[in-house]
């Protein structure tokens, strides 16, 4: 299969990485600026670099499109994308609004076309080995604790690079958190009560929130992020009747001990099964593991934080998109 790729950023070379021997033809690479386009180009070894989304899309022989571009233009491009026949896997979240990822799942289904979203962590181990103790009946969940933060007050992103956009703590990180535990669960729908913290002064959007949910199976979940903690933590507490699970995306573990802890690179070992997972979808011509239809749940809960925020902030506030 011949690859058109999307923005350059840091994430664009962990897939690289991950794409490495997966079998696929590094055609066209589109960026922002033409210099470190065609840079990224040369590093990787695609055929062609272009700074023209049109340019990049219309191409014949590209067969499939990965985005990883700025959060905002996520959707737009997972569209044309779609639109000019080319099945894609798009960096989370996949959009900014319910809407949108409903209009993008039913265009996906016009088109005949592969749609996948990268919500890496449903590939991390020790989250999958959680999430089989729950389907297996092992663990009756009760609560899930969930914490995602680390330091982001300046505009700069995991690999120290300056970002040309500002990125987003609910429609972003809050995707990661809030779709772990609804995944963790099998929850398809939830109640929603949330707070988000005002933007701050500096990058103008919220530092901190919180989203409380209740399944209809009476399991709460409490997910509490922030971009203002010195501390870094992204981890699931899964409160049971049998026994309490603590998982990070490394290690799991019981009050009896540890269950599974890995060693190594799993961030990258979790990126190859998401990729590997969208190219076999599309080479077999079915739904992937994690299509926009089964991340509808989590947006809807997203949507219902947003839609919490704009109705309460102050006039004049900076919406949190």
């Amino acid at each position: 299969m011949n690859l058109a790729l999307l923005g350059y950023g840091s994430i664009a070379r962990s897939h690289m990485k991950a794409l490495a021997n997966a079998g696929v033809r590094l055609r066209t690479v589109m960026g922002r600026l033409a210099e470190p386009t065609a840079a990224f180009a040369a590093e990787y070894g695609f055929e062609r670099h272009t700074i023209d989304l049109d340019d990049a899309l219309d191409d014949p022989a590209v067969d499939v499109v990965l985005i990883t571009s700025p959060t905002d233009l996520h959707a737009a491009q997972a569209a044309k994308a779609l639109q000019a026949g080319k099945h894609a896997l798009v960096e989370i979240p996949l959009a900014t609004s319910l809407v949108e990822v409903d209009s993008l799942a039913s265009l996906a289904r016009e088109q005949k076309r592969c749609l996948m979203v990268c919500h890496t962590q449903r590939f991390q181990p020790a989250i999958v080995e959680a999430r089989r103790w729950i389907a297996e009946g092992r663990l009756h969940v009760h609560h899930v604790l969930a914490r995602f933060g680390f330091l982001r007050r300046e505009n700069v992103n995991w690999a120290g690079r300056r970002r040309s956009w500002t990125d987003n703590l609910l429609w972003h990180h809050g995707c990661h958190a809030v779709d772990t535990s609804l995944w963790l669960l099998g929850a398809a729908e939830t109640t929603v009560t949330s707070q988000v913290a005002l933007p701050s002064q500096h990058l103008n959007i919220p530092l901190d929130l919180d989203i409380l949910m209740r399944t209809p199976r009476d399991q709460l979940i409490s997910v509490n992020m922030s971009y203002n903690t010195m501390i870094k933590f992204n981890d699931y507490m899964l409160i049971g009747e049998e026994t309490t699970l603590l998982a990070t995306l490394q290690r799991l573990e019981s009050p009896e001990g540890v269950l599974l802890d890995r060693t190594g690179d799993t961030d990258a070992d979790a990126i190859r099964a998401q990729d590997c997972e969208f190219l076999a979808a599309v080479r077999e011509g079915r739904e992937p593991l994690v299509s926009a239809a089964s991340i509808r749940p989590t947006m809807a809960a997203l949507q219902a934080t947003q839609d919490q925020f704009d109705a309460w902030a102050p006039k004049g506030s900076m919406h949190p998109v």
